[in-house]
């Protein structure tokens, strides 16, 4: 039997609305994915290319999220750790040793290992990272359309200085984070 490691990254940490959003993938080492790299370093349509080549080859890819809810009671930082935790609990083949992407470790029954920019270095976590952000990406792009005056398809969620003016204009809405300061400041 493999050795099989998982790796797990985030996206979706410093937005200013929406869920954190984490993947857990364990890679297949018999059918490798040329191209892995850190989410930020490529364009749409490469992470989008490689997270289909990601869920056909993977041996085992899992996503979760925190809410906007959990990262306004609990903290952003927590909230990532949580959503890391419930990706690679939601695996469907168990690993044997966990990568994390960063330099803390969400609470698992397995051996983890912290990572300062893992995603650029280790293939598991670069899988991880671009699982998330195509997910979290599709998930904003969906939350434009119910909440259009915000532009979230084009900053997905970020703080731009056209979010910021549509805060300032609309005030926040149900999927913006409240514990964040420029949301706090036109909020209710």
């Amino acid at each position: 039997m493999d050795y099989l490691i998982a790796g797990v990254d985030e996206a979706g940490r410093g937005p200013l609305a929406g869920s954190v959003v984490a993947a857990a993938v364990i890679l297949d080492p018999k059918r490798p994915i040329a191209g892995l790299a850190d989410s930020k370093t490529l364009t749409q349509k490469q992470r989008e290319k490689l997270f289909q080549e990601i869920r056909q080859r993977a041996l085992a890819w899992s996503v979760a999220r925190a809410t906007v809810k959990e990262i306004d009671e609990i903290n952003i930082l927590q909230a990532s750790l949580l959503a890391m935790q419930r990706a690679v609990n939601g695996l469907k083949s168990k690993p044997h040793h966990v990568l994390v992407d960063g330099n803390i470790c969400p609470e698992l029954i397995y051996p983890t290992q912290a990572i300062i920019k893992g995603d650029a270095t280790e293939p598991a976590i670069s899988a991880a990272s671009i699982v998330a952000k195509v997910l979290r990406d599709r998930m904003m792009v969906m939350l434009d359309k119910r909440y259009p005056q915000y532009g979230f398809a084009r900053h997905k969620g970020y703080s731009t200085a056209a979010h910021l003016e549509a805060l300032k204009l609309y005030g926040p809405s149900r999927v913006h984070r409240y514990s964040f300061a420029p949301v706090r400041e036109w909020g209710i």
